[in-house]
């Protein structure tokens, strides 16, 4: 009997900052994030600002979390890290954090709006993956290729995952979403499912 397949978890946790509590907050949650890197299973976290995402208005802050599975995020849900971390900065955040999840890769292609529905099959979320990651890893190569050279394997290694996550999450992702949406949905465009848990 073979085993379930064991895929990461991705988080999308927003908040809405009290105004004028922006700049502890921001401290705060950059703690936060390092106590989360810090955990077992946590493969990275990143903090988006609000403004950061070029063309849209959003007034909230998002922390992108990732975790080896879904067994190491419950772990971290249960940790005391985390208890710290969200009770120093529950007094700088208005309402409830909203937080999105969704397995492996596909939270790349998932559209801002439209019905829910199934993802689109890991086949398909493949190909597209590989469509954005090869071009992207080549024009990094190019550009940086002489410059890190004389870096290690593992820094060089370390920057460049970041830079291609970035470069996806905010950059390549969207557009191939927009140019595939027909082939990755083909009944209907999806959306995050939403709830209140914090991450």
């Amino acid at each position: 009997m073979s085993e379930s397949p064991v895929h990461p978890v991705l988080l999308l946790i927003s908040r809405r900052v009290k105004p004028g509590h922006e700049a502890e907050f921001e401290r705060l949650m950059t703690e936060f994030i390092r106590s989360a890197e810090a955990y077992p299973g946590c493969i990275g976290a990143q903090l988006v600002h609000p403004g950061d995402e070029e063309g849209v208005e959003d007034a909230l802050y998002h922390a992108l979390m990732a975790f080896d599975d879904a067994i190491s995020l419950k772990a971290w849900q249960k940790s005391a890290q985390r208890e710290a971390g969200l009770a120093s900065i529950g007094p700088y955040i208005e309402g409830s954090a909203v937080m999105r999840g969704i397995s492996g890769l596909a939270h790349w292609f998932q559209p801002r709006t439209g019905a829910k529905g199934a993802q689109p099959p890991r086949w398909k979320v493949a190909v597209v993956t590989w469509l954005g990651i090869f071009p992207t890893v080549y024009l990094l190569f190019l550009g940086l290729g002489s410059i890190l050279a004389p870096w290690s394997l593992l820094t060089r290694t370390l920057l460049l995952t970041v830079l291609v996550v970035i470069i996806m999450t905010w950059g390549v992702a969207p557009q191939l979403t927009r140019l595939f949406r027909p082939w990755l949905f083909p009944s209907a465009t999806l959306e995050f499912e939403n709830n209140s848990e914090e991450p």
